[in-house]
């Protein structure tokens, strides 16, 4: 294993290795250079070097092949000439622990987050709103923090967004904020984003940072790859945003440790450009900030990419470690960046920089390092050093068997759909539908007894009617028969008496 003090490259034209100090590892990096020249191996190179020192690694695989530094290399040919150039390398080939993800569960274990935890500005610049539809969206964070809607996937969201169009009411202030409009552009985002797979990546168990920087059991730091071969390629804001929370998460999460012997943890972004490509102004100065400050909580971020006019001159500026690969300049425009790529490293009397940069051949590279202090190093032309681990991927059997291995393995397999905001706003409208019906049958209700109450009044008044009438008639029957017995005894009365 390599000293953990010195954080080795690679060897000078003498055959001198060429690095800076462990402690300086957090002043971030950049490894550049063309497509075919060497980058890949490079950061593989610098993986191990960070794992030997017992370093934490989280790297994005975006090729497929960095996964090779779960076994043992095998050198030959041309790798084992630079390796018997470099007596003091002391190269044992070596499988290093790596513990493999995937944002969709099929060559790692799952990777997720919540949406909770990016935030609206991460996922506004992941959806590419506008500043109206951002608005709304901070307005329905808003409301979910207020009334403790836990957003953990994308139909928490969809849920709230739905319910906020039908109760603009709850939005108080911030009505205004949110209209139709915006709340439908903001659902055709997500629509569009599921369409992308993305939604595998919101939910729960949501990725634990201690889960990354827990060392290995003999020590080193273990090795976490994204495997973004896919990602990149078919949903690249997907990939990017979640390197930019991860790059957050560990920014608000982590403590301060000041000057270190080494970092706490290293970070490496492939295809870097990604990051930054139609970024937001306030997220690329968020970014920026984050960068500069970061390397006090012990991280040091890497980025790879073609060329560094990829990355913007706030991060640039970051940068300590530097590792150009060769460049290729064949129009004005090209020359005019590799003058620029020239320029930025510290010129050294024995090298024209400017020149040696499109004779670099594969695995030679210009390194510009860091000084005791902390200042500059004279540029130097570096053969890189070969890695320990197998160069090129696994094979689809060695990465089920890493999967098996991991000592992750179970925590994140199954998901958890706890209540969310989904759940608690689908059952305040099933409680507001249960409410409405039972108005409806009360209402329905009084209306019957109203109506039976009034069809017997009338046949009470009927009945009362009919019985007086029937009382008159046989009292007046009764009257007209005592009379007639009256006038009838009268009458034989007189008759008699005439007798």
């Amino acid at each position: 294993m390599a000293e953990t003090d010195l954080f080795v490259v690679g060897a000078d034209p003498r055959g001198q290795p060429v690095g800076q100090s462990m402690r300086l590892a957090n002043r971030h990096g950049l490894i550049a250079g063309a497509t075919g020249t060497g980058k890949t191996v490079t950061l593989q190179r610098l993986i191990e070097t960070f794992s030997d020192a017992g370093v934490a690694v989280f790297a994005a695989d975006v090729k497929g092949d960095l996964c090779g530094l779960g076994a043992a290399g095998a050198p030959q040919g041309k790798v084992a000439e630079r390796i018997a150039s470099m007596p003091w390398l002391n190269h044992q080939p070596t499988a290093y622990p790596v513990t493999l993800w995937d944002v969709h569960g099929q060559s790692g274990h799952p990777l997720r987050t919540t949406l909770s935890e990016m935030g609206p500005l991460l996922l506004g610049a992941l959806l590419e709103l506008t500043d109206s539809q951002q608005a709304a969206l901070y307005a329905a964070f808003k409301v979910a923090d207020r009334e403790g809607l836990l957003l953990l996937d994308l139909k928490d969201l969809k849920a709230l967004l739905a319910h906020l169009k039908s109760h603009p009411e709850v939005l108080g202030e911030d009505s205004a904020l949110f209209t139709a409009t915006s709340s439908q552009a903001l659902l055709r985002k997500l629509a569009g984003l599921e369409q992308q797979g993305a939604e595998a990546l919101f939910g729960e168990p949501a990725l634990q940072l201690e889960d990354i920087l827990h060392p290995d059991r003999d020590g080193r730091g273990r090795i976490h790859l994204l495997d973004a071969s896919r990602l990149v390629h078919e949903a690249p804001k997907v990939y990017a945003t979640f390197l930019l929370w991860l790059l957050a998460e560990l920014f608000e999460q982590l403590p301060e440790r000041g000057d270190a012997d080494k970092p706490l943890l290293a970070l490496f972004f492939d295809e870097a450009h990604l990051l930054f490509a139609g970024t937001p102004k306030a997220l690329q100065a968020r970014l920026e900030q984050v960068v500069r400050l970061i390397r006090s909580k012990g991280v040091g971020v890497y980025f790879v990419t073609q060329s560094p006019g990829d990355l913007p001159d706030g991060v640039l500026a970051q940068l300590g470690l530097r590792i150009q690969h060769g460049l290729r300049a064949f129009t004005a425009k090209e020359q005019k960046s590799l003058r620029a790529v020239a320029d930025g490293f510290r010129p050294n009397p024995a090298i024209d920089t400017l020149t040696t940069l499109t004779e670099l051949g594969i695995g030679e590279a210009l390194v510009g390092t860091m000084e005791a202090k902390g200042t500059p190093a004279m540029v130097q032309r570096v053969a890189v050093a070969p890695p320990q681990s197998r160069i090129g991927p696994l094979s689809e059997a060695e990465r089920a068997a890493l999967i098996r291995q991991s000592p992750l393995l179970g925590r994140y397999e199954r998901p958890i759909d706890r209540e969310s905001a989904y759940e608690l706003l689908m059952a305040r409208a099933e409680q507001a539908a249960a409410a409405v019906q039972q108005a409806e049958k009360d209402q329905a209700t009084a209306a019957g007894e109203k109506q039976e109450n009034g069809i017997g009044s009338a046949a009470g008044e009927l009945l009362g009617g009919f019985a007086s009438q029937m009382m008159k008639t046989a009292m007046r029957q009764a009257a007209n028969q005592i009379s007639r017995q009256l006038v009838r005894g009268l009458l034989g009365s007189l008759m008699g008496k005439g007798r």
